[in-house]
């Protein structure tokens, strides 16, 4: 609690610092300090953050830059509410407000959209570690239930832009990085166009042998757009993606495994064997593109149309057996944006618009011999549908009172047959009943600086492919969807140049039919409802230069970043197995997280950048038996910028992560069979590389 104290008063004192600079004549700024707008794109229409009525939040290329370069996990955990994990280098996790409660690996109850094209297929699996790094310009966070515009969510959207929209000047960037445990990763990116026409080309490369045994990891990874301009307020973009990624997974080990050598992998047992002998691991190879056509027909009419398809090979040799998926993905998007007329005190904006996919998966299970496939287990063919029909109107009142309803209407299905040992003929289907996702916001703004802001939105989340047909190879029919309903108020403040800025909000969700994974004595998984939670939380993003960007001096700079999450998520009716764990806390879940971050800018461009991250306890499984530790990280990066030409500078940078050296462990297996919950993250590391841009 001495960090919330902490984190409570620095945000008092930021927003004392505000009201009594409102209280003083404020002479004209210097524009050359003055920093331009957070823009967010993720409702359909072109914002600035602070007139938003929900908890939104976006990665700015310039805060990416801030954080190392070869994941995205310390930049995301910025972000209040949100918690991203890596159980081993290229296993990510991500949960936004609680939702890994459901989540053995991956990305659960979260709609992710790599520009307008979903990166979640119709199937709910997200494969978020096939992108790089160096190839995201951009990220925007939408927190809680947001299924009027995006469809079946409940914890929230995540939208990737691979797209720099704000470039204007041919650029060609090349860099290298490398660090501790084998760490390897090379990038170029090149943007060349004029005003009609602008192509832009990533490649990456990346491996690392990893701080324990058994982990691992190489990505090979090529992303291209183009943005065609063919009238005034028209263009035509078009999107292609290649990711190949493989990395061997080291298995969970027990508190005393753990203690003794946490470097260690998943050790064999009497009845089980190792990791190493099993060969774990995961290989994905993704194929993603589309074309996204966003048309001005009219002074008043717009278009967006998104048309898009992906193709994954997936193979993953575990312990008990080998299963290899080949999905194919396609669909399209599209929206019709009607304008009013602006008049002086209302302005009102109309969207009308659908989402259809379709996801075809091909799911086989062969028994593992030390990491290759043997007989043959079961063999499944499922398709899945998923759309949608959703509209949103919004309204400006006296420039001051922003109000926004929307509604969508979701549909959910899939077939499934046994192609081995049953060879089906033909499909079963299984229709989840239409859902309507409401969502009502407004915003007020009371002064030109302080803005508040309410909602009350629906959730709604269908179980995934991976969880209807989960590792113990039988289809699960019974699984229902989880609904809710989410509660919340907040407030931003800023000063007149955005030198000082602060967002909060509260929440309240109230989940149904939780779906909550469940593991049978060999290891291999289930899931059920689970009866439902009440989560309510408090999140603050706060953010202050305290001394403003100016050319002379020593310090040039010096900013101050503090983003604080207090979770309070429990159970509320969950019996399973004869056991009631009613009234627990969410399992997985943190109480309290604490990201304060300071950059401190000097001559000759040379910038530092110190973050420290705590997090309470958390639950590693239902019945709150078993915790792991809190934990403090701290990391740091330093960089210099050499100025060699007007348009080629030379980057030098350096960093270290978790200085303290602190022994945790990051992305643990929750509810594990055997006490096998800890996934060691690496102790004290180093990383350092170079960026020559042109």
């Amino acid at each position: 609690m001495k960090k919330f104290y902490a984190t409570l008063s620095l945000l008092s004192a930021i927003t004392l610092n505000l009201h009594a600079q409102t209280k003083k004549p404020v002479s004209k700024p210097d524009t050359t300090h003055i920093l331009k707008p957070v823009i967010v794109r993720g409702y359909l229409t072109q914002q600035p953050v602070l007139s938003v009525p929900a908890s939104v939040a976006v990665l700015t290329p310039v805060q990416l830059k801030l954080q190392p370069e070869n994941s995205l996990v310390s930049s995301m955990n910025t972000i209040p509410g949100v918690r991203m994990e890596e159980r081993t280098p290229g296993s990510y996790r991500l949960s936004i407000r609680g939702s890994l409660l459901r989540s053995p690996f991956g990305v659960r109850d979260v709609k992710v959209y790599f520009d307008e094209i979903p990166l979640t297929d119709a199937g709910g699996n997200t494969y978020l570690n096939a992108i790089d790094f160096n190839s995201v310009k951009s990220v925007e966070v939408l927190k809680g239930p947001d299924g009027s515009l995006f469809g079946a969510n409940s914890g929230g959207v995540v939208i990737i832009n691979p797209i720099n929209r704000y470039a204007e000047d041919n650029s060609t960037e090349i860099g290298i990085n490398g660090g501790s445990y084998g760490l390897i990763h090379e990038h170029l990116n090149t943007d060349q166009g004029n005003d009609k026409n602008r192509f832009s080309l990533s490649q990456a490369y990346q491996s690392y042998d990893g701080y324990r045994d058994h982990s691992y990891m190489q990505r090979h990874y090529l992303q291209g757009t183009d943005q065609w301009k063919y009238a005034p307020h028209s263009e035509l973009r078009a999107i292609a993606m290649y990711s190949d990624l493989a990395y061997q997974t080291p298995g969970g080990l027990t508190l005393a495994q753990f203690n003794a050598n946490p470097r260690l992998s998943r050790q064999a047992t009497p009845i089980l064997p190792s990791a190493i002998t099993q060969n774990i691991g995961i290989t994905t190879k993704v194929l993603l593109g589309g074309v996204v056509n966003d048309a001005r027909l009219s002074d008043n009419i717009r278009n967006v149309l998104a048309v898009f398809g992906n193709h994954v090979d997936f193979s993953n040799p575990f312990i008990t057996n080998y299963e290899q998926r080949n999905e194919n993905t396609f669909g399209f998007r599209t929206y019709f944006e009607l304008s009013g007329k602006p008049k002086p005190n209302f302005d009102w904006k109309l969207n009308l618009g659908m989402e259809w996919q379709q996801t075809n998966s091909d799911i086989n299970n062969y028994g593992n011999n030390k990491g290759n496939k043997d007989t043959m287990q079961t063999a499944d063919r499922i398709n899945t549908n998923q759309h949608f029909f959703f509209a949103r109107y919004m309204a400006d009142i006296f420039k001051r009172l922003h109000a926004e309803a929307a509604m969508s209407i979701n549909y959910y299905k899939y077939s499934f047959k046994n192609n081995y040992p049953l060879h089906q003929t033909g499909f079963t289907d299984r229709d989840f009943t239409p859902e309507w996702m409401p969502r009502l916001a407004l915003s007020y703004q009371i002064t030109n600086n302080f803005i508040w802001r309410a909602s009350v939105s629906r959730g709604y989340s269908t179980p995934t492919t991976a969880e209807v047909r989960p590792t113990d190879n039988v289809i699960n029919t019974a699984l229902n969807a989880q609904d809710g309903i989410n509660y919340e108020t907040g407030f931003r403040i800023r000063d007149k140049t955005e030198r000082f800025t602060l967002d909060a909000s509260v929440f309240y969700y109230k989940l149904r039919n939780a779906i909550v994974r469940q593991l049978h004595p060999d290891e291999t998984e289930y899931y059920i409802n689970a009866g439902g939670t009440k989560q309510p939380g408090l999140e603050v993003l706060g953010s202050a230069w305290l001394i403003q960007q100016k050319p002379s001096g020593f310090i040039r700079g010096l900013q101050l970043n503090e983003s604080y999450t207090l979770s309070k998520f429990k159970f509320t009716d969950y019996h399973v197995a004869g056991a009631d764990y009613s009234n627990n806390k969410l399992t997985g879940v943190p109480a309290q997280v604490s990201v304060t971050s300071v950059q401190v800018l000097f001559p000759k461009s040379f910038k530092l950048f110190i973050q420290h991250n705590y997090t309470s306890r958390l639950p590693l499984n239902d019945a709150n038996t078993v915790y792991a530790g809190h934990y403090n990280l701290m990391q740091a990066k330093a960089s210099y910028t050499w100025h060699i030409a007007t348009k080629t500078n030379l980057e030098i940078y350096g960093g270290a992560d978790n200085i303290l050296n602190q022994k945790y462990s990051l992305g643990n297996d929750l509810n594990a069979v055997g006490n096998r919950y800890y996934n060691a993250a690496p102790l004290r590391n180093y990383y350092a590389g170079v960026n020559l841009a042109m």
